[in-house]
């Protein structure tokens, strides 16, 4: 039996429907189950995993757990984490696999968003469990926050618009993580996860016009400009600063790239353009 934490996520949910389909035995974990919109296959149970003593039930019979620190809590993520698995580990569990970032192998942005994984990373080594690390370059999902300007204005304000990124599409990551929960080969290795292409932000926006036949153009404001927008908009300084930070730099040097998924899935990575022309519908008036 394998605990996804985080089955509603971007990730999370990919997890279980692949693993659901190679018809492993699934406990999907959320808080909010009656809107969970799962596969059938998969054993759906509420519950915080920011609060593991409330998941012990759920815990028997559980071999692997996939660990997605957004799921336990930013600023809890690592204690969380070594508290779940304390737990898990009592009940019989063997292996774990831990979503986490590139940041903490190739430094971007501010040092703090990158520690927050590394701490989930510590706590899962020191558990005892076979770990495996999934390191993953920005998500081609982060785009969708580009959707509404799209559909109103075909502009995409934003800032460093010559940030260059692999970004990767998030079903890679799922099934590089369906692999890892069932097979034990995986165990050890830290995987950097990235797309096949470097893409700046004004080539992904472009990628998405030709997904959905409509000309795109990005323009440039000053990062302030876009920090006070957010704030204005209601948003927590974290999220420009996640952001903004990575941004700056990413634009001095483009983030690393990996031939980790031919490695793993035997195939080349899903690209950018495919990602777009999969989401399009979210892009169209």
């Amino acid at each position: 039996m394998i605990l996804v934490t985080g089955a509603t996520g971007n990730v999370g949910r990919e997890v279980v429907n692949l693993l659901v389909d190679d018809g492993q035995e699934v406990v999907a974990l959320t808080r909010n189950p009656a809107a969970a919109e799962l596969p059938g296959g998969a054993h759906v149970v509420g519950g915080d995993p920011s609060r593991p003593q409330t998941l012990i039930s759920a815990l028997s019979g559980v071999e692997a757990v996939l660990i997605s620190p957004r799921a336990l809590g930013d600023a809890t993520a690592g204690a969380a984490t070594a508290k779940l698995l304390a737990l898990a580990a009592e009940q019989g569990a063997e292996r774990v696999v831990a979503l986490s970032a590139v940041t903490v192998q190739y430094a971007a942005g501010y040092r703090r968003f990158a520690d927050t994984f590394k701490a989930v990373e510590d706590a899962v080594k020191a558990s005892g469990l076979r770990w495996t690390f999934l390191r993953s370059a920005d998500y081609a999902a982060n785009a969708l926050a580009w959707a509404p300007q799209i559909r109103s204005v075909s502009v995409v304000r934003g800032a460093y618009g010559d940030a260059a990124t692999s970004t990767i599409h998030e079903r890679d990551v799922a099934a590089v993580a369906a692999k890892a929960l069932v097979n034990p080969k995986h165990a050890g290795h830290a995987y950097v996860l990235t797309g096949p292409h470097s893409l700046t932000q004004r080539e992904k926006v472009r990628l998405i016009g030709e997904a959905i036949g409509k000309e795109l153009s990005f323009e440039e404001l000053p990062p302030e400009r876009l920090r006070q927008a957010m704030l204005a908009q209601g948003l927590p300084e974290d999220v420009p600063d996640r952001l903004l930070g990575s941004l700056a730099d990413y634009a001095r040097q483009p983030g690393p790239s990996s031939n980790t998924m031919e490695q793993v899935l035997n195939r080349p990575a899903l690209t950018f353009a495919e990602w777009a022309a999969e989401h399009a519908a979210a892009f169209r008036n």
